[in-house]
């Protein structure tokens, strides 16, 4: 069986968090590409088509990861022209009922297993999966005649919505689809939708429902429901490596997972489920209150604390506060930083994604930062701040704004000199 990967996209809402492609965020020591590779297999898929945007290094990447027991091809989409030309560019290698999906899609095993078995019994030539939705005008709703599926209406407002589905972005197709996409005298970057629509016309398409939403990964809050599906998963196991260093008096409660070499600080207290890989170093009088996920090599210094947070590798925290917050790779935080993740009034908090407000849906969430930003001591983010990669934060500055990539930004201080 196969299936057709689309990992091509800029991911410009995902900012800051997007100098690589989203889907290569880490949990537990591995990306999410990663882990959908291994959901695929588990499901019976053996032959993966990924396609990955010019600049992608998705290939090396896997390559240099544990096996992966499927043949995995790579088509290089070299314009952004939308998800159906990069599912058009697999076309040569389909040669039975295929799967497209998100590259970010772990937790789908059972659906794909469900999909498998629907369109075997109901001899459909299309099975979509379709969760409930609250928010419609950021997916893809399903439209109905009676019981048929006739549609799907793409990000339409929440008057306009035509159901209270919306597709999971998994579909299970027969090769002739792509005489449909052939037939749009339109493309753009939503083509997929339209030549999906075409072929509902006239196809028998059947639906797995599922009775709960399932995370997306449009926004970088986004991650937060990752980090908590992923930890409840069979992925994560409780383990300490033989070769850790636990200190005197450390207090491990619920499930965690310490990684080889790791060494945590005395007096430290762990309250899972967490996870910390390779090579990391906690010190002293630390409180990490899961869900955490530590990526290899972070280390901390004394009297820091971690809460309901994403920390990628290689990135050093001396002490402070860093609670629902989502850090990226080598990044380096002076002492005492604080990541403010609660407003006053207690309501949702907000983010600037490309110049728009957001509502996350979060009442608890603090900053995220890219890749090797750095920050001098006394720093503090205020809730919901996004804060690019290459940065430089000078000491004692309060971010109240998001901060672009490549940028210097520090509160000025005058120096007030008085003699007696």
């Amino acid at each position: 069986m196969q299936a057709i990967i689309l990992a091509a996209g800029s991911s410009s809402r995902f900012w800051p968090l997007n100098k690589t492609h989203k889907s290569q965020v880490k949990f537990l020591g591995g990306s999410l590409v990663y882990w959908t590779l291994k959901t695929l297999v588990r499901s019976g898929i053996t032959e993966i088509i990924l396609v990955c945007g010019p600049n992608s290094n998705l290939k090396e990447e896997i390559g240099a990861g544990p096996k992966i027991n499927a043949k995995v091809s790579y088509i290089v989409q070299d314009q952004p022209l939308g998800t159906g030309d990069a599912v058009f560019r697999a076309k040569d290698f389909i040669r039975e009922p295929f799967f497209i999906l998100h590259p970010y899609k772990f937790y789908a095993e059972e659906i794909i297993k469900a999909m498998i078995r629907k369109e075997k019994d109901s001899n459909a030539q299309a099975v979509f999966a379709a969760s409930p939705v609250s928010d419609p005008q950021d997916y893809g709703v399903l439209k109905f005649e009676g019981d048929k599926l006739v549609g799907i209406d793409e990000n339409p407002s929440p008057e306009k919505a035509s159901s209270g589905l919306r597709t999971l972005g998994i579909y299970f197709l027969h090769p002739e689809f792509f005489q449909y996409y052939l037939k749009l005298t339109n493309h753009h970057e939503e083509d997929l939708i339209d030549a999906l629509n075409l072929f509902l016309q006239e196809k028998k398409v059947d639906l797995v429902l599922l009775d709960k939403d399932l995370p997306t990964l449009k926004y970088p809050w986004d991650l937060f429901k990752v980090l908590q599906l992923m930890l409840e998963s069979e992925n994560f196991k409780e383990h300490i490596a033989s070769s850790a260093v636990i200190g005197k008096n450390v207090v491990m409660n619920g499930k965690v997972y310490i990684g080889e070499n790791t060494k945590i600080g005395e007096n430290t207290v762990i309250n899972g489920p967490c996870y910390i890989g390779d090579n990391c170093e906690i010190g002293a009088s630390n409180v990490l209150r899961g869900p955490v996920n530590l990526e290899k090599e972070v280390k901390t210094g004394a009297f820091c604390e971690i809460k309901n947070t994403i920390i990628q590798e290689g990135t050093h925290l001396h002490s402070g506060y860093f609670g629902d917050s989502i850090i990226g790779k080598n990044c380096r935080f002076g002492a005492g930083f604080i990541s403010a993740n609660r407003k006053l009034d207690r309501e949702n908090i907000k983010s600037t994604v490309k110049n728009q407000k957001k509502d996350t849906g979060l009442t608890s969430f603090g900053t995220v930062v890219g890749d090797k930003t750095r920050f001098g001591v006394h720093c503090s983010t205020m809730p919901g701040v996004l804060i690019g990669s290459d940065c430089n934060i000078g000491p004692g500055t309060v971010v109240f704004d998001n901060i672009e990539d490549d940028t210097t930004f520090y509160a000025k201080f005058e120096k007030v000199v008085k003699k007696n």
